[in-house]
């Protein structure tokens, strides 16, 4: 599948100055177009944030300070945490045979509860995540998680906001953080990219923002 670059035209440079952006199906002027609210509140995060060396060198434990941070920003202006579940039910109608003395049709009814993906951030019809330097199975969740919610008709579109990998391996080698960023297994727009170029997002438009050192303020 091929990247476009609507977000060129619709994402103003004083906010595309920190960030290095990839996207499917033009998704920024697809969130423009129909939610531009919650886009626009993506945009105003992104202008505001600014990397801070302990994002740097603190150990994230379960959430880093950079996904906190974020999330925290969105909950201020109304995102909330969400789940995908789905419930498929099957309904099997058995006509009735007139001449064995049959009245009525027979039902037979199978329901099948599947538990799906949390989404960090959801508002309106966009779902957001961040993951900033998680297990880059994450990216596969997140982008499965976009595709089911839109072909369901829940969501227009999705954003994913995390790190650019040489920039902020090279920022963290210079702040000296032990190991410096250098885990291939973590999720980064290197790692991001493949799983848009091969269409895993389906139909889904989705929007790739990821952290370079551009945004880091000493």
């Amino acid at each position: 599948m091929d990247l476009t670059q609507s977000y060129e035209a619709v994402i103003k440079p004083d906010v595309r100055v920190g960030y290095e952006l990839r996207e499917t199906r033009n998704a920024a002027a697809i969130l423009t177009a129909t939610n531009p609210g919650a886009f626009a509140e993506v945009l105003e995060v992104l202008r505001e944030f600014q990397l801070e060396a302990a994002d740097i060198t603190e150990a994230g434990g379960n959430k880093s300070r950079v996904a906190r941070r974020l999330d925290g920003e969105f909950r201020k202006r109304g995102w909330r945490e969400g789940r995908h579940d789905m419930t498929v039910r099957s309904v099997l109608r058995v006509m009735p045979y007139g001449p064995a003395g049959e009245r009525q049709a027979r039902i037979i009814e199978k329901e099948i509860f599947n538990e799906g993906y949390k989404v960090d951030n959801v508002k309106d019809r966009v779902a957001l995540d961040v993951e900033w330097n998680a297990k880059d199975g994450n990216l596969d969740r997140d982008v499965a998680a976009y595709r089911a919610l839109y072909d369901a008709g829940i969501i227009d579109a999705g954003v994913i906001i995390t790190r650019s990998y040489e920039p902020i391996r090279s920022l963290s080698v210079q702040l000296g953080r032990p190991g410096g960023f250098a885990t291939a297994t973590t999720t980064t727009l290197e790692k991001l990219e493949p799983r848009l170029t091969r269409g895993d997002g389906g139909g889904c438009p989705i929007l790739a923002v990821a952290i370079t050192d551009r945004c880091y303020v000493a």
